[in-house]
């Protein structure tokens, strides 16, 4: 187990994984092998939670444990309960003992992002970096922190640039379905940056037009960035960039009366709509 530290006997189906857990559970053999150790052996190191309402616990560190416990047939685990933290200690702890376990290497690019998003917002607050709080998780999880995540020492322990740094924090800023996307390897780290400068709303608009099964350049990620800078992203111009090219804007925009657009468009049509069949009615135009 570890040392003095305290721990009790919880019932697994008392735990409840970590509210968006930004880590992806083991597959493969390396679960096989946790699982081999745990029949063979039990948990020897205890996860640590945190409780929370009705009677309940969320795991902090241990998800792979308590699958691997699950499967073995465990009705408990030893665990560490830790109260009072905040939200902002407990994704610590989550980020902090997923590093510990794991090499920075072998993480995906949304868990890189979420790590080193974690650490350097730590480093921001007022009552430092929580060196008490890490401390305490080397004591945790019975191993030595050699890698201490500190945004000082980050460049030299993992080879990653201040632009590197840079990008990673970006991408923490990317909807859940595009950052899917980055670690699948359908869009590159370059691409992925350059859309977390866009709106939500924005991304969200991308990710249906990807899903369908479109593929998106740099070039076309730079487009549309300063399109939403502007002001001017919207559908008609994110379809155009993927589908016609883009078309660059040369001339001031010029709006219409809502009585000129009443004698042809309908009260519930979006701007949207109105300026896609507008577009649709001058290219036929022009191209007789």
């Amino acid at each position: 187990m570890s040392g003095d530290r305290e721990y009790q006997e919880i019932s697994i189906n008392l735990l409840v994984p970590f509210a968006n857990h930004p880590f992806k559970l083991y597959e493969g053999q390396r679960f096989d092998d946790m699982l081999e150790s745990i029949k063979a052996n039990g948990i020897l190191v205890p996860v640590v939670v945190r409780p929370i309402a009705d009677g309940k616990f969320e795991i902090l560190s241990g998800h792979n444990r308590i699958e691997a416990a699950k499967e073995a047939g465990l009705d408990t685990v030893p665990a560490v309960v830790r109260e009072g933290l905040t939200d902002e200690d407990a994704m610590l702890i989550v980020t902090e003992t997923n590093l510990i376990q794991r090499s920075f290497a072998d993480l995906k690019h949304s868990e890189r992002a979420v790590a080193i998003a974690t650490h350097y917002n730590a480093m921001k607050k007022k009552s430092g970096y929580r060196s008490d709080l890490l401390g305490e998780i080397e004591e945790l999880t019975s191993s030595p922190m050699a890698k201490r995540f500190t945004m000082g020492k980050i460049g030299e322990q993992y080879g990653l640039s201040k632009d590197t740094i840079a990008r990673y924090l970006r991408v923490n800023g990317l909807i859940d379905s595009l950052k899917e996307r980055l670690d699948n390897g359908e869009i590159a780290l370059r691409v992925g940056v350059t859309l977390s400068y866009l709106r939500k709303k924005e991304q969200e608009i991308i990710e249906g037009i990807l899903a369908s099964g479109k593929k998106i350049s740099i070039k076309q990620a730079n487009l549309l960035r300063e399109e939403s800078e502007k002001g001017e992203l919207n559908k008609t111009v994110i379809k155009r960039v993927f589908e016609q090219g883009f078309f660059p804007t040369k001339v001031k925009s010029v709006k219409f009366s809502g009585q000129f657009l009443s004698e042809f468009f309908s009260e519930g049509q979006s701007p949207e709509e109105i300026e896609g069949v507008v577009a649709e009615a001058l290219r036929a135009y022009l191209n007789k």
